[in-house]
């Protein structure tokens, strides 16, 4: 059976992954479709071996579509994703506009699929890239030591801002060399060359807004009683997120018991050697699919707990790929028939 596709947001940084993934992963589809604004009328995007003519969102009719894969920002998720939901086409959204709202499964399939068993609105959303690469490698520890508390500190690279945000990076490192004026436009200082503790807006807490949507993410999609604070950091990197994670059990863990936890687990790559290079950074998780985690090791500053080192591309696992593995894992379980 093959299933109709449209890309809302096909033109971004997810959407041509999205479009990229479909290809990659020898997704059953009949027909994919791009849709974007009406700006991007007629723009052509890649896809496998030709391209697709990218077709206005606003003029599109949804009946007959089998599944929308959006990555279009959250105004437009929040206005069109129930139209799109009504015309009988499943949306899974890649925005924040809907992970919160309780009759919205919140989903990695690796660890909470059984949350699509329930879809009463027709849309399923997408974790934040952060928090997406965090549960995963978290998800086999609870199940195995039961996770209290945990801290995470991210290095964000900037193509989780968009286009924009690697442009500014191009931009502002070539002006540093070549001696010109910077000035911050997608950032709120120079990126390049600099870090940023600055991600999405300031809430009344003194939390940004992706640190608390880690938290309570997290909470959604594995154990409301997992205690989580974050710190969350733009780095000059282009692609790839980073975290140094610090995790407190209730039942006592070893460095050992957990690297096998996690060779175990689905979607988790143990790059672990205590040696020069042996763990994985950005530039080597480009492209795949798979959460790394490296530098697995002893917290000795508490009872049960451990230290480690997750990289994952965020055009990928965080966005895309996930999308992407929850559209299989419907067909996969018989929750989805073709329109």
């Amino acid at each position: 059976m093959a299933y109709k596709i449209a890309v809302i947001g096909a033109t971004g940084n997810v959407g041509r992954e999205m479009l990229k993934t479909l290809i990659q992963r020898q997704f059953p589809f009949s027909e994919v479709v791009a849709l974007a604004s009406t700006r991007s009328i007629g723009t052509e995007v890649s896809f496998g071996d030709g391209t697709l003519k990218v077709k206005a969102l606003e003029y599109y009719d949804f009946k007959g579509t089998d599944i929308a894969l959006m990555s279009a920002g959250g105004k437009i998720a929040k206005e069109w994703a129930p139209k799109i939901a009504a015309q009988g086409c499943l949306v899974i959204d890649n925005s924040s506009a809907w992970r919160m709202d309780r009759q919205v499964p919140l989903v990695v399939p690796e660890v909470n699929a059984d949350a699509l068993n329930d879809i009463p609105k027709g849309i399923i959303a997408n974790p934040n890239c952060s928090t997406a690469q965090l549960v995963v490698a978290l998800k086999p520890l609870h199940d195995l030591f039961t996770i209290k508390r945990v801290v995470v500190s991210t290095y964000q690279s900037v193509s989780g801002a968009g286009k924009e945000g690697m442009d500014e990076l191009f931009t502002q490192t070539r002006a540093v060399f070549v001696a010109d004026p910077i000035a911050p436009g997608k950032f709120t200082k120079q990126i390049a060359f600099n870090v940023i503790p600055h991600i999405d807006v300031f809430l009344d807490s003194g939390l940004t807004k992706e640190e608390w949507k880690m938290a309570v993410e997290t909470q959604k999609i594995l154990d409301p009683d997992i205690q989580v604070t974050a710190t969350c950091v733009r780095v000059p990197v282009f692609l790839g997120h980073s975290e140094s994670v610090n995790i407190e059990f209730e039942k006592p863990v070893t460095a050992e018991q957990a690297r096998a936890a996690l060779r175990a687990a689905p979607g988790v790559m143990v790059v672990d050697k205590r040696e020069d290079g042996g763990y994985v950074t950005p530039i080597e998780c480009a492209g795949e699919d798979a959460t790394f985690v490296s530098r697995i090791r002893k917290d000795p500053t508490i009872e049960n707990g451990l230290n480690m080192w997750i990289v994952s591309d965020n055009l990928r696992k965080g966005a895309a790929l996930n999308a992407v593995q929850i559209a299989e894992t419907l067909i996969n379980r018989k929750l989805l028939r073709a329109a």
